[in-house]
């Protein structure tokens, strides 16, 4: 049954669901209007200042819920890019998404962004606000699968820093790059661990520690200062000396909201980290679990390069997304929640 919504007043926007790890993508198709700006971050800029409205109708809830994470398709200035995006969740606006570029990857070849995708991969270059990220999707029999991608330069930005955090005194935390910028802490620290304990005892902590970071640390990023912001903090199970063994980490981010895949930036930021420490080699893949899902990516730094005056490394970080669904959702004039809202 062809099924349509009814005669209504009111705007459409329509969408592609996607899922990678379990961590939600709302892919937006239309429904934008205009985004302004010369340049993708100059975009990310427009969009917050003038059509925020519209991340609340799709991330907030009756239509999305609180850890519900959207992509919204602009056109980028650099011309090897195949497409430029903006990340959108329950706080704002991201500058780089691991999960959301393996997921675009394969939409990408699907929805014919890329024409003519050839086996056995495909490389789709996808221009994020933190730079140019290269996706390279697996295409076999007129089917898209596997994603791998090369991040913008990674690099540690502070290690062994000592940050009070209320109800636990002095914690030492490291901070890295991955697009974005995490804290990074052992949850054990905490009595905690990432794949045993209460999600909400970890989302404390996490928030916790973000905020404390957020009170001492002045971050810099050489690229642009719109890039230097504290995106959230990522407890770890403790194990960063390399092994074939998986790692689990979990990561709170934005407005206490929990990425239920292992993190996409997240570990290219844990491999910068890692790699800067001596803890692991270039080519040397490491497997990181999620604690929330079980759900598991591969990361392994590929290539040695510079960000300013950091050491940095292009991280390969690798894992699968699915359709979950397509959806046209309406904006109806006298619907008095219809701009959204959040329970928490």
């Amino acid at each position: 049954m062809d099924i349509q919504l009814p005669p209504h007043s009111g705007d459409e926007l329509s969408v592609v669901d996607m899922h990678t790890g379990g961590e939600p993508l709302r892919i937006i198709l239309s429904g934008y209007p205009e985004v302004k700006g010369d340049t993708v971050l100059a975009k990310r800029a427009y969009v917050r200042d003038h059509l925020d409205h519209l991340r609340k109708v799709l991330m907030f809830e009756p239509r999305g819920h609180y850890d519900m994470y959207g992509a919204l398709l602009v056109p980028s200035e650099l011309p090897e890019a195949h497409l430029g995006v903006l990340f959108m969740h329950n706080e704002g606006y991201s500058t780089m998404c691991g999960h959301a570029v393996i997921a675009l990857g394969r939409f990408a070849l699907d929805y014919n962004v890329v024409k003519q995708p050839r086996s056995p991969e495909t490389q789709v270059n996808i221009h994020c606000p933190c730079g140019l990220v290269k996706a390279f999707v697996e295409y076999s029999d007129g089917k898209s699968g596997g994603v791998r991608f090369h991040s913008v330069p990674a690099f540690a930005f502070a290690t062994d820093v000592t940050v009070a955090v209320e109800k636990f005194g002095d914690v030492v935390v490291d901070i890295s790059y991955g697009g974005a910028f995490y804290a990074f802490v052992d949850a054990q620290r905490f009595g905690l661990d990432v794949s045993e304990s209460r999600t909400q005892d970890l989302v404390d902590v996490a928030t916790a520690v973000t905020k404390a970071v957020k009170s001492k640390v002045k971050l810099h990023h050489p690229t642009s200062d719109d890039l230097a912001f504290l995106y959230g903090t990522i407890l770890t199970d403790g194990k960063d000396v390399y092994s074939t063994d998986p790692t689990a980490n979990m990561c709170v981010f934005a407005e206490a909201q929990v990425d239920r895949s292992p993190t996409g930036s997240g570990v290219t930021a844990r491999v910068a980290l890692q790699y800067h420490k001596g803890l692991i080699q270039l080519n040397q893949i490491r497997t990181f679990q999620s604690g929330a899902t079980g759900s598991r990516f591969t990361g392994k730094a590929v290539q040695e390069t510079v960000c300013g005056d950091h050491k940095a490394v292009v991280v390969e970080v690798a894992g699968r997304a699915f359709y979950t669904g397509v959806s046209r959702f309406v904006q109806e004039c006298d619907d008095q929640l219809t701009h959204g809202f959040l329970v928490k």
